[in-house]
């Protein structure tokens, strides 16, 4: 999946000279944890989040009055507090790799660039709905978790077994991490089906595979 699929266009940004006051007045107002940073030309140029905004406001215990106090947030600009090393990414790299950088350098949210131009934003949130999008989890709550051998097809085994009950697949998802050697985990989630016709659905599943569990996923009180 790429980012540009998945990005939010025309973020809200703030210019080098934009008043620490207004940066977080911008903040509030949309809900958001960083703003992006961009000169005359559109360019990427620095990013300010919430905690940049935190620190640089004075502590509650100042002896300033409340007039001073605006003056000094209204005179202090973004350039003198935003970072000015931006991580970025572009539209065409993967989803998957924008959550990697997030995690590694452990960050909410990647400008998106062309050319050094800003074009979007995808943050933490976005990624949250490629997960649900990739899981399938509204299309079907019941998920079968398997350890099935690594080769090739042991999961069409699964599958024929589902697709022999009448069962719909919705994703397919595979894992090696906490595996043995020569196994790998696989989780199944399937379209809802009526009970009389899941309940031997699983038995068969559980005495052909190595089921890690079966779960399903009541999404109505989220």
């Amino acid at each position: 999946m790429l980012v540009k699929d998945w990005m939010t266009t025309d973020p809200i940004t703030v210019n080098p000279d934009t008043s620490v006051m207004k940066a977080s007045q911008v903040m509030k107002e949309n809900n958001v944890r960083r703003l992006p940073v961009i000169n005359d030309k559109g360019q990427v140029v620095g990013i300010v989040t919430d905690r940049d905004l935190k620190e640089a406001s004075p502590s509650k215990a100042t002896t300033l009055d409340v007039h001073e106090l605006y003056y000094l947030l209204s005179e202090l600009k973004v350039k003198d507090i935003m970072s000015r090393k931006v991580i970025t990414i572009t539209a065409e790299e993967t989803v998957e790799k924008a959550a990697v950088i997030m995690l590694e350098h452990k960050v909410t949210g990647l400008p998106v660039v062309d050319g050094g131009r800003l074009i979007g934003i995808l943050s933490q949130g976005d990624v949250f709905r490629v997960l649900t999008s990739i899981t399938g989890i509204y299309r079907g709550g019941t998920q079968f978790a398997f350890t099935l051998e690594d080769r090739p097809g042991s999961i069409k085994e699964v599958a024929d077994v589902i697709r022999k009950h009448g069962g719909r697949m919705v994703s397919i998802l595979s894992s090696y991490d906490m595996c043995e050697e020569g196994t790998r985990n696989v989780f199944i989630r399937i379209a809802d089906m009526a009970p009389d016709k899941l309940a031997p659905l699983q038995a068969e599943l559980e005495r052909e595979f190595t089921v890690l569990y079966v779960t399903h996923d009541e999404l109505s009180s989220v």
